[in-house]
Parts: structure tokens; C-alpha cells; sequence
């Protein structure tokens, strides 16, 4: 009778483990998919906008420059710009880049490229190659704000992301709690019931 008595013990606090076991599992896992996704938010999103807005920065300074005539910042700034362009686009590529994004970046980087080859002619003073840089600056702006679309896409399916995670943790968590209740009834008839003896 004692052994029964330890079984029934042993099989009650057997599932209330196993139960304690499997939530933490389900929400262990919920845990890394919202942490991935707070971080995807920051890393790849954040300070993406925030490198997209320099670049932009940077094409304005190169556009006032075209449209006021500053050959001095052709002759001493521009060098300067194109280092912190070549800096922020290093940075960009460091981040995770969905595949839309990785296109758009690629175009982007393309059309940088032009621009800076075709700089070395402004020196002309040709209005001509002065509306070709213009034209290249508006193509790399459309790249811009290209991209800024997209991490304000991301950014909202990250969010969904985590929403849907901590929608589950509250359910599991809520279930749980049911459970264990269910359980801790069965256990108290396990525990208490006494088979009659005939």
C-alpha cells in the first residue's frame, strides 16, 4: 500500500514537471523570437534610417553646391562628403538586408558610383554635366527614400513579429495556469483515493 501511495506521489509531481517543462520551452522560444526581433528593429532598422538620413544630408550639400556654383567645395569639401558617403555605405552593408532591400541598395551604390566618376567634370563649368549631376543626385535621392520605405515595412513586420510572440506567451502563460490548476485537482483524487476494499 505504501508503494502505491509513493507511485501516485511520484506520478503527480511527474506532470506537474513535465507541464512546468514543456510552457518554459514554448515560452523560452517566444523569449528569443521577441529579443531577435527588438534587436532586428534596432541594428537593421534604427540606425539604418539614421545612416539613410546622412546620406541624404550629404546629396543635399553636393546639390547646393551644383545649383549655388561652389567650386570651392568641389575643390575642398567634397573629398570629405565622399569619404563619410563611402563610410555610411560600409555601415549599411554591415546590417541584415532583406532581398528587396539588398536591390535597391545595390542600385544605390551604382548610382553613387556614377556620380562620383562624373564629378571630376564639374570643374567645366559646363551647365550641361551640371544638370547630369543633378539628375544623378535625384536618382540616388529616389534610391534613399526607397530604402526608407522599406524599414519603415520592416519595422512594422518586426513589430507584428513581436506581437504575435507575446500574444502566444500570454496565452501559454494563461493555459499554464489552467492546467496546473486541472492538475493540481487530479493529484488530490490520485493522492486521496482510496480503492474500496470488498
Amino acid at each position: 500500500m505504501a508503494f502505491l501511495t509513493k507511485l501516485k506521489w511520484i506520478l503527480g509531481i511527474s506532470l506537474v514537471f513535465l507541464l512546468i517543462a514543456a510552457t518554459n520551452l514554448v515560452d523560452r522560444s517566444n523569449f528569443v523570437q521577441v529579443k531577435e526581433s527588438v534587436m532586428t528593429i534596432y541594428e537593421d532598422r534604427l540606425v539604418v534610417k539614421d545612416l539613410i538620413l546622412d546620406m541624404y544630408k550629404d546629396m543635399q550639400k553636393k546639390k547646393v553646391a551644383i545649383l549655388t556654383e561652389d567650386q570651392q567645395f568641389f575643390t575642398q569639401d567634397n573629398q570629405a562628403v565622399n569619404r563619410n558617403l563611402s563610410t555610411l555605405i560600409e555601415r549599411y552593408e554591415a546590417t541584415k538586408l532583406t532581398d528587396n532591400e539588398g536591390v535597391v541598395f545595390e542600385e544605390l551604390k551604382a548610382n553613387i558610383q556614377s556620380l562620383l566618376a562624373a564629378e571630376s567634370q564639374v570643374e567645366a563649368d559646363n551647365p550641361e554635366v551640371e544638370s547630369n549631376l543633378l539628375g544623378m543626385i535625384s536618382q540616388i535621392e529616389a534610391n534613399l527614400d526607397d530604402l526608407s520605405d522599406i524599414q519603415i515595412s520592416e519595422g512594422r513586420r518586426q513589430v507584428s513579429i513581436t506581437k504575435r510572440a507575446t500574444d502566444s506567451i500570454e496565452l501559454f502563460t494563461q493555459l499554464e495556469i489552467y492546467v496546473l490548476i486541472f492538475l493540481a485537482i487530479v493529484i488530490q483524487v490520485i493522492i486521496l483515493y482510496r480503492p474500496s476494499k470488498d
